[in-house]
């Protein structure tokens, strides 16, 4: 008999719009012609109604108008296929069984499990008998075209079942800025329609499949309302590609600040804090040059990292591309007018980053990935939120607070620490450059080097300092130089967290000083129970102070030759009565004042001075050619005298 008479159960109640229970009852009636296929009922369509006749042949020309347009997708076919080779398989296995139709169809789903138990049919994870027997008939009705096994959905209405009025208050909820999740703005919806004396509404499926098709085809609208234009340049808005193969190692490097997620020593005042670590990474390598940290970013802050990433790079580079904020804009850096800039005096050209456009700095991805790689294995980690917290600080949880190692590193461990993982940093894969690493590229594109002395000037940090007894107090270390011995007054000093062995010393006016080295303090009783190194630094320190105290004194006897003056007496003076005046007597005083001595030696404010004294001087004793030999190898004569003889 022509499939085309029969229709199912269930596509007839879609059609009518009843239920399926109501048709079954009309077959009991004998209302309808019927037969029965395995466990359903199929109706012949001409013993129905005309008009009902008429509706089941427009709904399958629908649907055959719809086959003929519609497009599969592949994992549709794959489906299909898939269906076609498990009812050919089993036609195989049914024609060698003995047995019922069923039981067959049983007995292969059951070997079919044993020989397939991860389920290589994809989507299809159970097939029932009725299943089988289904797709079997489809199969022979259709000549074995495996077409006839695609899903066939049609949808007879675009329209939602909401109306106008639901429609426009069920939005106006949905798109506030406030985020009204989609079931309170439902009832909301249903509230306000009541008091407006709406007694009917649509169910609650109804509404949510409208939120959900408006998502669909109004995404940018829901974002903008809802999330903001940031939201919506960050997830609807189509971005831009850079193709960093058309740059160089150098031409451009990206710096910006990041606040840690783990504590460290603050230097000042000994209490834990988070600090800033401010970095420049090259865009081509994706390496980190260099790096500072310090309490908070600043002006000096960012110069000193970037002095950092300079030497690594071992060139200046060409752009800086960095944050859009005030300490990276500062006059100190992009100033024109005047004294120019730094990046101006360096020869760079400086880019600004959008504000609020994160996603243009490719560092911001580097930050992420330390935080993940080396922030979170320190022990002082406190995240970089109340939601990234580890649990021991959180409240409760007692046996973490036992657990947890209270140890809170300086930031000279942590920059040692640091400096350790980027040999790790280094070893990554480059994300620009196939089959190197991030330090093979680095490598391959660094410069010949940099003069350390023309960068030291323009980067350093500056403050005003007094000195004392033991030179100059400086972050709970006393930093002392020869130089600084005799001098009461306020001077400037240069320094870098990243070393903090030294500072440079500087009068008010500009004169360079000296460099103090950082003073340890002595063993009390090195004399019976210190080292070696011990032992000898103490008495370099008693050697020290002994020969600044000799100093003293022979400036001092030097200053009393100047200043003697004799006077005689009125009877010593011949001649007195004819000096009638006052300025005569003054006159014939100063005739008679000593000679200065030639060989008095003369005072010397700083190191350098004296050096300069005795390498005029001829004849020099065994201890001033000794003295000569010890600041040749200081480091105050290769900064001086050393830039003297590259220039």
């Amino acid at each position: 008999m022509n499939q085309e008479l029969w229709i199912s159960t269930e596509e007839l109640s879609f059609i009518l719009g009843v239920s399926s229970r109501a048709v079954r009852k009309a077959i009991a009636k004998n209302k309808y012609k019927s037969r029965k296929v395995y466990k359903h009922y199929e109706i012949l369509i001409p013993s129905l109604d005309e008009d009902i006749q008429q509706k089941i042949y427009e709904y399958k020309n629908k649907v055959r108008k719809f086959e003929e347009d519609i497009k599969y997708t592949e994992e549709e076919k794959k489906v299909a296929l898939t269906k076609l080779d498990l009812v050919l398989r089993w036609r195989d296995f049914r024609s060698k069984y003995k047995g019922t139709k069923i039981n067959s169809i049983r007995d292969f789903i059951t070997v079919e499990r044993i020989q397939n138990p991860g389920g290589t049919y994809g989507k299809i994870t159970t097939v029932s008998p009725a299943t089988m027997m289904r797709w079997d008939k489809k199969l022979k009705d259709s000549s074995n075209d495996w077409k006839s096994l695609l899903n066939k959905y049609v949808a007879h209405s675009t329209e939602s079942c909401l109306s106008r009025k639901e429609q426009e208050i069920f939005l106006k909820l949905l798109l506030h800025p406030n985020q009204t999740n989609i079931g309170k703005a439902i009832s909301l919806t249903k509230h306000i329609l009541s008091e407006q004396g709406v007694t009917e509404f649509s169910c609650d499926m109804t509404y949510r499949r409208f939120a959900r098709k408006y998502i669909k085809d109004h995404y940018d609208l829901w974002v903008l309302a809802r999330e903001g234009e940031k939201a919506l340049r960050d997830k609807v808005l189509p971005y831009i590609e850079r193709d960093i193969s058309l740059l160089k190692v150098g031409d451009v490097i990206i710096g910006d600040g990041h606040r840690l997620a783990f504590q460290v020593i603050n230097p000042f005042t000994g209490k834990p804090c988070r600090p800033t670590l401010v970095a420049y990474q090259d865009w081509k390598s994706a390496a980190m040059l260099g790096f500072e940290i310090m309490l908070e970013e600043n002006t000096q802050c960012i110069a000193s990292a970037l002095r950092n990433s300079i030497i690594n790079l071992g060139k200046i580079p060409k752009y800086v591309y960095q944050d859009n904020g005030k300490a990276f804009k500062s006059q100190y850096f992009m100033e024109t007018e005047g004294i120019a800039g730094l990046f101006l005096k360096l020869g760079i050209t400086p880019i600004n980053a959008q504000p609020y456009n994160a996603k243009a700095k490719p560092i911001e991805r580097f930050f992420r990935e330390m935080q993940d790689s080396f922030e979170r294995l320190l022990p002082s980690f406190v995240g970089s939120c109340i939601n990234n917290q580890p649990a021991y600080l959180k409240r409760n949880e007692k046996l973490h607070k036992k657990q947890h190692i209270d140890y809170i590193p300086t930031i000279e461990e942590v920059i040692d620490l640091l400096n350790k993982w980027l040999s790790f940093h280094y070893s990554q894969p480059c994300p620009h450059v196939e089959n190197k690493s991030i330090g093979e590229v680095l490598i391959e594109g660094r410069g010949n080097g940099v003069n350390l002395a023309e960068l030291d000037d323009l980067m350093m940090v500056t403050e005003i300092k007094n000195i004392g007894r033991n030179g100059i107090r400086f972050l709970k270390s006393d930093y002392y130089d020869e130089s600084l011995y005799g001098l009461k007054e306020k001077v400037v000093i240069k320094y870098s967290l990243f070393d903090l062995s030294y500072i440079k010393v500087y009068s008010t006016n500009g004169k360079f000083i000296c460099v103090a080295t950082r003073l340890e303090p002595i063993n009390p009783i090195a004399n019976y129970e210190g080292t070696a190194k011990d032992i000898n630094e103490f008495k370099e320190r008693v050697k020290q102070k002994k020969a600044l105290e000799k100093q003293t004194v022979q400036a001092y006897l030097s200053e009393l030759k100047k200043e003697k003056v004799y006077i005689p007496s009125l009877e010593e003076i011949p001649d007195y009565d004819e000096y009638k005046s006052i300025e005569d007597k003054r006159l014939y005083v100063e005739s008679l004042k000593d000679i200065d001595d030639e060989n008095s030696l003369p005072v010397f404010h700083n190191r350098y001075e004296r050096y300069d004294y005795l390498k005029k001087k001829d004849n020099l004793t065994p201890d001033e050619r000794q003295w000569i030999a010890n600041y040749e190898k200081s480091d105050e004569y290769k900064l001086i005298y050393g830039m003297e003889e590259e220039v």
